[in-house]
């Protein structure tokens, strides 16, 4: 589907939400936010990945990044699936707000259409998309999967990590990289100003090539 990918900015829309109406810059103000996508409200993946978005709340509390769901059921009826969600979760509360979109319009303007799903009357549904936008109100990663994958949360804050890292400094994260473990530096930054911007110093990878580009520093 054509839309709104990395780099690109977030429409700012308002959206109505069990939370009341919400203007999507304002909301995003001057933190990351996550704005995931689900199929549809009273749905099995659905429920399990609405109940572990609240479980991790805290988690993404700590790093300063604000949560908004979206389904496109109405708000009465998210209010309605917010019970079930909790009671499956074991009471974990749901704390962040979820945007209603009855008409389709949102999700093809968040680019969160599946081609290929439809509800009984023929309508498009939501993909399994999932957007972290920056203070800056761009794209900074896009996450999509078919209605029958859930998302692995851990692999969410694994990869807000590395954008909040690499927001900070000029590095990038290398393969399965985890918090704690090594980065390596941005092929942009020269050895003279690694030195001064990795005081604790780095380590170059031996290679065939003898290309000094691939460097470990912590961070």
């Amino acid at each position: 589907m054509p839309g709104i990918t990395i780099g690109d900015s977030l429409p700012n829309l308002q959206v109505d939400t069990t939370h009341g109406k919400i203007n999507l810059h304002d909301y995003v103000g001057d933190s990351f936010t996550i704005i995931f996508s689900h199929p549809g409200d009273f749905t099995p993946v659905c429920t399990t990945e609405l109940g572990m978005m609240a479980a991790y709340a805290d988690k993404f509390a700590e790093r300063g990044v604000k949560l908004l769901g979206l389904s496109c059921d109405d708000v009465a009826s998210h209010k309605e699936w917010i019970k079930d969600i909790e009671a499956y979760n074991k009471g974990k509360k749901v704390t962040y707000p979820i945007a209603a979109d009855p008409t389709r319009d949102i999700i093809k303007q968040l680019n969160m259409v599946d081609p290929d799903e439809k509800d009984d009357a023929g309508h498009n549904l939501p993909s399994r998309a999932l957007h972290i936008v920056g203070p800056d109100k761009k794209i900074k990663l896009s996450f999509l999967y078919p209605s029958s994958t859930g998302r692995n949360m851990d692999e969410v804050v694994r990869a807000l990590d590395s954008l909040l890292k690499a927001s900070k400094h000029k590095i990038a994260t290398p393969a399965n990289w985890k918090e704690g473990e090594a980065v390596v530096i941005a092929p942009s930054v020269s050895n003279d100003e690694a030195k001064k911007l990795f005081p604790n110093g780095f380590k170059t990878a031996d290679l065939p090539s003898k290309k000094e580009y691939l460097r470990f520093t912590n961070v």
